[in-house]
C-alpha cells in the first residue's frame, strides 16, 4: 500500500541557526570578550606609565590624563584584534577537542566545514568592524590625542603654580616658586624670575593670586620687592611695591599630526609612498582577523594527549612570524624594494599556503578531491 503521508524533511536551512553554530560562536564571542579585555589591560598598563611620564614631565596636565589614556586604549585595542581573536578560537576548539566534544560532532557527521561556518558566523561581523575602527576610528582617536597634546601646550603657560616646586614657564623666562596655597587659593612665600629683553628680574612677595584679567592671566603679587638689572654688572635698580602683576604669556603651538592620524579617504587618494604603505597597514588589521581565523581552525586539532594549550606554541609562532615578515614587508616597501601594493600581498598568501597545508596535514588531500558530498554536508 502506498503512503501518502507528506515527507518532512530534516530542517538544515542554510541560513538558519544550528545548535553548533550557536555553541561555538556564543562561546567564541565570551571567550574573545575575556582574552581581549586582559590583553588591554596588561599593554595599556605599560602604555599608561608613558602617560605618567608625559605629565610627570609637564608635557600633559593632570585633567586631560584620563582622556588621553581612553584614547590610547582604543588604539591599542584595534591593533590588538586580530591576535586575541585568533587566541580566543584556539581556545573554544581546542577545549572542544581535549573534551571529545569534537569527536561527537563528527560522529554525529559534523565536518570541518560546519566548523569553519560556525567560526566565520562570529569572524565576518568582526572584520566588516575592524574595517570601520582601522579606517575611522583609529585614525580619530589618534587625532583627538594629538589635539589633547596641542590644546595642553596651548595651556601649559596658564596653569597654577605647585606648592613646594619651581614652575617654568614661556620656555624657561619666567620661573615660579611659592612655598604653600592657602584654602582661599592665595599663594604665600612668593618667589619670582622674569627675564625679559635680557634683563634679569627677582622679585619676591609674603603673598599673592593668580588672576584672569582682560589681556591674560597673572600673578599678582602684594607687599614685595622687585630687583631688576643686567647679570655680570652692579647696576641694579630695587623697588618695594604694594602690588605687583607679572604676565604669564601664552605660546602658540601647531598641532602635528603624524601619519596615524590623517583620514583614511585622504591616504586613498593621495600617491605618496607613506601614505600608501599607512593605508596598507590599516587594511592589515581587518585582513589579518580573517586569515589567522582560517589558520586557527586547523590549529586547534589537539593529540589525544595534548592539553587545551597543546598546539598554542606553534600558533604564536606563527602570529609571531606573520607580524616579523609583515615588519620586513613594510620597510622594503618604504625602501622601494618591492612595489607598494604587492608587499603586504605575498604576507598574505604566505599565510593562506600554511592555513591550507595545515587543512591538509590535518584532514588529507582526498578531502579535497573525493569528498565533495562530505564537504556540502559538513
Amino acid at each position: 500500500m502506498k503512503n501518502n503521508a507528506p515527507v518532512v524533511k530534516t530542517a538544515r536551512a542554510f541560513y538558519g541557526l544550528r545548535v553548533i553554530d550557536k555553541m561555538i560562536a556564543l562561546d567564541l564571542l565570551k571567550t574573545l570578550g575575556a582574552v581581549l579585555s586582559v590583553i588591554v589591560i596588561i599593554i595599556a598598563s605599560r602604555k599608561f606609565i608613558s602617560v605618567l611620564k608625559m605629565a610627570v614631565s609637564g608635557q600633559l596636565a593632570a585633567d586631560t590624563l584620563l582622556h588621553f589614556f581612553s584614547l590610547k586604549i582604543i588604539v591599542v585595542a584595534i591593533s590588538l584584534l586580530p591576535v586575541t581573536l585568533f587566541m580566543a578560537i584556539l581556545m573554544v576548539l581546542g577545549r572542544m577537542y581535549r573534551d571529545q566534544e569534537m569527536t561527537a560532532l563528527a560522529a554525529a557527521g559534523v565536518g570541518v566545514g560546519a566548523v569553519y561556518r560556525a567560526v566565520y558566523m562570529v569572524v565576518v561581523p568582526i572584520f566588516f568592524i575592524a574595517v570601520w575602527l582601522a579606517m575611522v576610528s583609529a585614525p580619530w582617536a589618534e587625532t583627538q590625542m594629538k589635539q589633547l597634546i596641542h590644546k595642553d601646550a596651548e595651556s601649559a603657560d596658564i596653569r597654577g603654580v605647585t606648592p613646594g616646586r619651581f614652575s617654568e614657564y614661556s620656555h624657561g623666562d619666567l620661573v615660579v616658586y611659592v612655598q604653600g596655597i592657602g584654602a582661599d587659593k592665595q599663594l604665600q612665600g612668593i618667589f619670582v624670575q622674569d627675564r625679559q629683553h635680557g634683563k634679569l628680574a627677582i622679585v619676591t612677595a609674603a603673598s599673592g593670586s593668580m588672576q584672569d584679567l582682560a589681556n591674560g592671566r597673572y600673578i599678582v603679587l602684594k607687599g614685595g620687592e622687585r630687583v631688576q638689572g643686567f647679570p655680570g654688572t652692579a647696576n641694579f635698580i630695587t623697588e618695594h611695591f604694594d602690588e605687583y602683576a607679572v604676565r604669564i604669556e601664552r605660546q602658540p603651538t601647531e598641532v602635528q599630526y603624524e601619519q596615524e592620524a590623517v583620514n583614511s579617504l585622504i591616504l586613498w587618494g593621495s600617491g605618496r609612498l607613506l601614505d600608501l604603505v599607512e593605508l596598507q597597514r590599516r587594511f592589515a588589521i581587518p585582513l589579518g582577523i580573517m586569515l589567522l581565523a582560517f589558520l586557527a581552525v586547523p590549529l586547534a586539532k589537539l593529540a589525544p594527549r595534548g592539553g587545551v594549550y597543546g598546539n598554542m606554541l606553534l600558533a604564536f609562532l606563527i602570529y609571531f612570524s606573520y607580524e616579523n615578515i609583515r615588519k620586513v614587508a613594510h620597510s622594503w616597501i618604504l625602501s622601494n624594494k618591492i612595489p607598494v601594493w604587492t608587499g603586504y600581498a605575498g604576507v598574505y598568501g604566505l599565510l593562506l599556503l600554511v592555513g591550507l597545508i595545515l587543512i591538509v596535514r590535518l584532514y588529507g588531500w582526498r578531502w579535497f578531491i573525493w569528498h565533495p558530498k562530505r564537504r556540502q554536508q559538513s
